[in-house]
């Protein structure tokens, strides 16, 4: 069986200009448009909307910086 390992920053690299879905520490979910990222996992994300667990909209947050050691998962978003 042949496996390919991949990087996390090929992954993060590859949703550049993406909607991604990142879950923070203490249970908060942001979904936005990944712009940029850093080593430190410190993510730009424009048009970024707070989520519930359902999926549903429950603040508009814009453009925001949010900082990588509150960052539990970065996933691609399905709309």
């Amino acid at each position: 069986m042949d496996s390919e390992i991949v990087s996390g920053s090929e992954v993060l690299s590859e949703a550049l200009g993406n909607i991604v879905l990142v879950k923070l520490k203490g249970g908060r979910t942001i979904r936005g448009t990944l712009k940029c990222f850093d080593q430190h996992l410190n993510l730009v994300l424009e048009e970024s909307i707070e989520i519930n667990e359902d999926g549903k909209e429950l603040k508009k947050l814009g453009q925001i910086i949010v900082r990588g050691d509150n960052v539990v998962l970065v996933s691609p978003s399905k709309l």
